[in-house]
């Protein structure tokens, strides 16, 4: 090292901010690479008694000058929080691993039992995973609190890795009676993708303990989202879910929905650049309702949401007293969109939560639907190359079960309906339906598995395409229809926004994902509709989303206009008694 180099390093020492512990050369932009070049910066190191945190970050150190380093450490057993961000630039990617296996090494060494771990912003990839393994399986990461590795290039090895160490370290710490009880878990831009994800997500389930997840940019589609939606459910205690910049749609927004159903203190979602789309902007409305108590900020930007279905999130979000901020921007709202959800949100004195809706990108065109759907052919491709590998049968049952199917698009009822049932559903006729009635009271209802949506949906319109001037047939058609629909709203809400937002794809009012066919729509379908927004059983608030879709979607229903017209002032009535 030149001598103006050791010079400016002592006059970078005489500054450095040393107190509570905490030794700190953050920032210097020291390029240190030999033992020499580190030679006072180790002295401060050796004479600092009771050092809890060391701040590295923002210089760049070479192998030798890492050896030394460490070799100070191998006596600093109180040791704590190591700041070791932005550590090595303009480093040979061989050279990392080497100068980190040193570090961690000493810290083995010492005793040390930190709580917080940062080597964010060290392009390191598996290789760096791979020499921070032995660490993060030791005694010294027993007690960590805090691991945060944004932007290290891991890749899916580089993931694998880390989640076997975590696994491992949970392992060790569970058979001394103290689990491993991380609580902050930061890995964004990291190029996780699916297996990177999902064998993270297995690490997480395990722990339990995570109060703050930041994955965001990582290539992760719906199957590594599931995954990690499975994950969350078992950390009751998250408050901070980032996951910006990945890949939903909507089977991925629908087990995040599932998941966040059972999860009671969560802060701040960040669901924003993920294809949420509208249908998944519709489940986790429902999500809104009935739980996040203590949500103070969403983040739906950038999803492909349309604009009824951002309405139907801004009138989920009035009953929120800690929310501070809801960000739609970047959606599909067009002009009139965006000004009406302004006005909606200020009609609830919430006006000052919304975010900019600057970057809006207008209504979507027609081509914009075929487009989709090319996308979500290549998406069902890769799902079936991988679909053992993800382990995603595991996932869609534990979905399946909890109320909500994952895959919504099935071309027949299932098998397990009982024959009749499906040789009426397949062509649904008014003397089968009466002879049904009849002969066996609640058994078209008892059979039809209204947990799936695409069924439920399904039966509903088949059935109520039957309705006609014919009493008798008019009759049964509603008699079943409640008792269907009443099974079906028995459900949770996620259960029954599912069923609805498949019905409005059904009818044309929703542009939907997958293989959901859109219907012919007949006035039956709209009077049957009218008739059970007035049972009990359906809740206002299913009215209040049914009549923003009917009020702004209104031409697809042109061709039955008086059937329309009639449902939307049933739902009128309904949403505003005092009308």
């Amino acid at each position: 090292m030149a001598s103006d180099d050791i010079n400016l390093l002592a006059e970078a020492l005489s500054n450095t901010h040393v107190g509570n512990g905490e030794l700190s050369y953050k920032g210097r932009g020291l390029k240190l690479d030999t033992a020499e070049s580190v030679k006072e910066l180790v002295g401060e190191i050796e004479k600092y008694q009771g050092l809890r945190a060391l701040r590295l970050e923002g210089n760049t150190l070479g192998v030798e000058a890492a050896r030394a380093i460490a070799k100070a450490l191998e006596s600093k057993d109180q040791l704590q929080s190591c700041h070791w961000s932005d550590m090595f630039t303009g480093r040979l990617r061989s050279e990392i691993p080497s100068a980190l296996r040193s570090l961690g090494s000493a810290l083995m060494l010492a005793g040390a039992r930190l709580t917080e771990l940062d080597l964010s912003d060290n392009a390191f990839g598996p290789d760096g995973v791979k020499s921070i393994e032995p660490l993060l399986k030791s005694s010294a990461c027993h007690s960590l609190r805090e691991l945060r590795l944004n932007n290290c290039g891991m890749g899916i090895g580089g993931g694998k890795i880390l989640a076997t160490a975590l696994t491992e370290c949970h392992k060790q710490t569970a058979a001394l009676g103290v689990p491993l009880k991380l609580k902050v878990f930061i890995a964004g831009r990291n190029r996780l993708e699916n297996e990177g994800a999902t064998a993270l997500a297995k690490a997480f389930k395990l722990m339990g303990s995570l109060e703050e997840v930041h994955m965001p940019q990582n290539g992760i589609n719906h199957a590594g989202v599931t995954a990690l939606a499975s994950a969350m459910q078992h950390n009751p205690h998250l408050r901070v879910l980032n996951l910006n910049d990945n890949t939903f749609t909507k089977p991925g927004t629908l087990a995040m929905a599932q998941a966040l159903r059972h999860l009671r203190s969560v802060q701040v979602i960040n669901f924003g650049d993920c294809l949420v789309r509208s249908e998944g902007a519709i489940a986790l409305s429902a999500v809104l309702r009935e739980g996040l108590p203590i949500l103070k900020e969403l983040n739906l930007s950038f999803g492909e949401i349309t604009e009824a279905a951002a309405l139907v999130v801004a009138q989920a979000v009035q009953d929120k007293p800690h929310m501070e901020k809801v960000d739609l921007n970047g959606n599909c709202l067009g002009e009139e969109g965006c000004e009406a959800l302004k006005e909606t949100m200020e009609n609830m004195d919430l006006g000052n939560l919304l975010g900019s809706l600057s970057d809006d990108e207008g209504e979507p065109d027609e081509d914009d639907e075929e487009d989709d759907k090319d996308d979500e052919e290549e998406e069902e491709e890769e799902e079936e190359e991988t679909h053992e590998e993800d382990g995603e049968e595991e996932n869609d049952k534990e979905i399946k079960e909890n109320g909500v199917n994952k895959s919504v698009s099935p071309v027949n009822p299932r098998p397990a309906c009982h024959p009749e049932v499906i040789s009426f559903l397949s062509l649904p006729t008014a003397d089968v339906l009466l002879q049904l009635q009849e002969n066996k009271p609640g058994f078209l209802q008892q059979q039809v598995d209204v947990s799936d949506s695409y069924v439920a949906a399904d039966a509903f319109l088949k059935i109520s395409s039957l309705y006609s001037d014919n009493s008798e047939i008019n009759k049964a058609v509603l008699e079943t229809i409640d008792a269907l629909l009443r099974k079906a709203f028995s459900g949770s809400s996620l259960q029954t926004y599912s069923f609805l937002s498949t019905l409005l794809v059904m009818l044309g009012l929703l542009k939907g994902e997958g293989k959901v066919k859109k219907v012919q729509v007949l006035p039956g379908h709209l009077l049957v509709l009218e008739h059970t927004v007035q049972q009990d059983y359906f809740p206002q608030d299913h009215a209040s989303l049914l009549d923003t879709f009917v009020a702004r979607h209104g031409k697809a229903l042109k061709a039955c206009s008086s059937a329309r017209d009639s449902l939307k002032s049933t739902l009128e009535r309904r949403i505003s008694p005092e009308c």
